[in-house]
């Protein structure tokens, strides 16, 4: 049964305390008995200033304006709930106007700044009849934020912390955390709406594949972190890879490659890029000489590698190779998962886009799969339409999940840094191990690269115990505390074969064409303490 309605707009003007809007009068329930119904037969003009020159606070002016009937609350947060996931009415208004500062306060130019980005629009009854809450232009349905608020951010701890939410997130709300924004569509209010969307007046993201609040905030804090105009998520690492190579290799083309890199990657060069016609050169990281004879003797689109590669770790000259690919008119995408963006800035040393699989560092918890690519806006756009007609859309609990563990990013990294160290020279020194792969050990063949371009050597060590097959499976098996797994760049320590884990449907003749020896191990150490670490690595060594 309708008891009352109530109906308010706030537009960015609103939140200018100075400005003035309309409400309709608000009447006192207090007294009014069950069942009756009052009506509003009249709606007045009420001015800012005239009820702050009347001495009434902006808390006062929020119980003034908005004094709503019995269940109110309850009411609209469910209905809100529906209309707009989890992002609530009551929320955003509670932000916009309960704990707005005075004109007066130092904060409020910064309260204005965050609240202008909305326009809410909602009508209430008190049966619940109506209850619609959607953010319009600049809020929830565009998303996005202004990266020049994390100009004040000296350090990359900083960054990964509050960028794309900190003063600019495109999601009103006062809570600290970002929403999680379940939606599969983005509504229209009227078709004249959908219009001015399809003819670039109104923003929306019409489709959840095409984009969503939450997951934007990922991708601003990722850009910001890496430096770029752009970022774009996706499902998985792999997603972003195969989804990049089809977008900038066109059929036909050539593209250039390493030696070693994750074995899925090379999966999709070596046999689905060939049946779009797309020929490839593979050369060794280190071999720059190799990749300027490709230039000269093929088109080149693309030159891509990870750096450091998987699992042997190898450094590319990532200013180098980018001057010379650059001079041919290739674009060079690094993979800078085992670096971190905090380890590497593919991006200033000269590549064009960098990728990682934010399963691994980014996420940093083991409980999430997701992909990124960032860089120049045209060339990311360029891979946003490709992605939007394949899908391999990012979910927006895993962004949450991206958002969640990005914060700790740099605590994470810098105690894998300095674990994985101590444990490379600990394991280069032991008798029962015959090599060591990590960039941080002058015996790397790049360490003088991964000095000058890298500021930690990561996480993960790999190295080759003295012993066979079973023999390096006894000495896995043997370990405590990692956990027997694919994946890397966790909490927790995870430690796999490779030729059991990723290589066991090859032959050894055919895993030794790819380096990879029985006896192979690589190790991601995680955050636990470095001496529980060491003392499982030395007993589980004795054993063998």
């Amino acid at each position: 049964m309708a008891v009352s309605s109530c109906s308010f707009t706030l537009s960015p003007r609103a939140f200018n305390p100075y400005s003035s809007f309309e409400c309709r009068p608000d009447p006192d329930f207090s007294s009014a008995p069950i069942g009756d119904k009052p009506r509003l037969a009249s709606s007045r003009r009420v001015t800012a200033s005239s009820l702050y020159a009347g001495g009434i606070s902006s808390r006062g002016l929020s119980s003034l304006i908005f004094r709503f009937p019995p269940n109110f609350v309850r009411q609209l947060s469910i209905k809100a709930r529906r209309n707009c996931s989890n992002i609530g009415v009551a929320q955003i208004v509670a932000a916009s106007w309960s704990n707005g500062p005075a004109p007066d306060s130092p904060l409020a130019a910064a309260a204005s700044a965050q609240a202008a980005a909305a326009a809410v629009t909602a009508t209430v009854t008190n049966d619940g009849a109506a209850v619609e809450g959607c953010i319009d232009n600049g809020s929830v349905q565009i998303g996005g934020s202004d990266n020049s608020t994390t100009t004040f951010l000296s350090s990359d701890g900083s960054i990964t912390v509050h960028a794309g939410e900190r003063l600019g997130r495109g999601i009103v709300t006062d809570a600290i955390t970002t929403p999680v924004v379940n939606t599969s569509a983005y509504f229209f209010k009227k078709t004249q709406e959908l219009i001015d969307f399809k003819e670039k007046r109104h923003q929306s993201f019409e489709y959840g594949r095409y984009g969503n609040p939450t997951t934007v905030v990922a991708e601003e804090k990722i850009s910001a972190l890496e430096g770029a105009e752009s970022t774009l998520t996706m499902a998985s690492g792999m997603c972003a890879s195969t989804v990049m190579l089809m977008t900038l290799v066109p059929a036909g083309g050539h593209m250039v490659t390493t030696t070693d890199c994750y074995r899925k990657t090379r999966m999709f060069i070596e046999n689905f890029l060939p049946k779009m016609g797309i020929s490839v050169t593979v050369i060794d990281p280190a071999d720059v000489d190799g990749l300027e004879a490709a230039l000269n003797k093929n088109k080149v689109s693309l030159f891509f590698t990870e750096s450091p590669t998987n699992p042997f770790l190898r450094c590319v000259d990532i200013e180098r190779v980018s001057k010379l690919c650059h001079s041919k008119g290739a674009l060079v995408c690094i993979d800078g998962t085992f670096a971190t963006p905090l380890n590497q800035k593919a991006l200033a040393l000269g590549a064009d886009l960098v990728l990682h699989s934010a399963t691994k560092f980014i996420g940093g918890h083991n409980d999430v799969l997701a992909g990124c690519i960032s860089g120049p806006e045209k060339l990311i756009t360029e891979i946003r339409t490709l992605h939007h007609i394949l899908g391999g859309t990012l979910n927006p609990n895993a962004a949450y999940l991206i958002i969640r563990g990005m914060k700790t990013l740099h605590l994470r990294v810098q105690q894998q840094n300095s674990t994985a160290l101590r444990m490379a020279e600990v394991l280069e020194a032991h008798p029962r191990v015959r090599r060591v792969y990590y960039p941080g050990l002058p015996s790397h063949p790049e360490h003088e690269i991964a000095k000058q371009q890298m500021t930690g050597f990561g996480g993960v060590v790999s190295f080759e115990v003295d012993g066979d097959l079973m023999t390096t499976k006894k000495f896995v098996d043997a370990l405590k505390i990692p956990y027997i797994a694919p994946s890397f760049g966790g909490c927790e320590s995870i430690v796999d074969q490779p030729a059991i884990m990723s290589y066991w449907d090859l032959s050894q003749a055919e895993r030794r064409k790819y380096g990879i020896e029985d006896n192979l191990v690589r190790f991601s150490f995680g955050v636990e303490d470095f001496e529980d670490l060491k003392a499982d690595v030395l007993q589980a060594l004795e054993t063998i």
